[in-house]
Parts: C-alpha cells; structure tokens; sequence
C-alpha cells in the first residue's frame, strides 16, 4: 500500500501538541457537562475553563496548520511549470541565443553591395 511520508519534526510536535490540547478539552468539557447534569460548585469553573480551553485548542490546530505552510515555503515543495509556461521558457531562451549571436556578429550575413538598394538608389 502507498506509504505516506513522514512529517517534518516541527509540524510533528505541533501536531501531538495540539492532539494532546485538544483531548484535554473534551475530558474538561464532558467533566463540565457531567458536572451541571449533578448540579455540582464545579460546574460553573469547568465552563469556564473549558471556553478558555477551547480558544487555546484553536490556536493550537492554527499553529499545526501554520507551521507545515512554513515548512513547505522553507524547505521546499518544488514545483514544475506547466506546459505553457515551459513552452514560452524554451522559446525565451532560444531567443536570447539568437540576439547574444546577432550582438556577437556571428549568424550575420556579409553585407555586400551589389546593385542599387531596394527602394531605388537615391544619391
């Protein structure tokens, strides 16, 4: 089967590091539900501490993502352009090898001057 590679280390460590947020959130959240259901004192300090949990988890995701967009930017995800842009590439090069061999003088053809010019010999 189609082996996936692995993760860079630092989006691997935000990646645990927001799993292990993110599962301490929901424990506090089914404590803050079990809690309000037996109407218990810590109902109302685990709500609250699981609204401040659950903005901490978000940042936490956030960071995973942020972290492998700037891994990928960092470190490389190369890309090849497609077959328009690769086609005008070899063109542009090919160009600038016929004006390097114009300005150089190679690929000039000898001017002799043999009869009148085109328009007429003006004199």
């Amino acid at each position: 089967m189609y082996a996936k590679p692995r993760l860079p280390d630092s989006v691997r460590s935000a990646a645990v590091r927001a799993l292990v947020i993110v599962a301490v959130t929901l424990v506090q959240l089914m404590v803050a539900v079990l809690c309000s259901l037996a109407q218990v004192w810590l109902a109302f300090p685990m709500v609250i501490s699981t609204v401040v949990s659950t903005v901490v988890a978000t940042w936490a995701v956030l960071d995973v993502w942020v972290t492998r967009q700037v891994w990928r930017q960092r470190h490389g995800v190369f890309s090849e352009p497609s077959s328009v842009a690769r086609r005008r590439a070899v063109e542009k090069a090919r160009e600038r090898t016929r004006q390097g061999a114009h300005s150089d003088g190679r690929g000039r053809e000898p001017r002799t001057r043999t009869g009148g010019s085109v328009d007429g010999d003006r004199r």
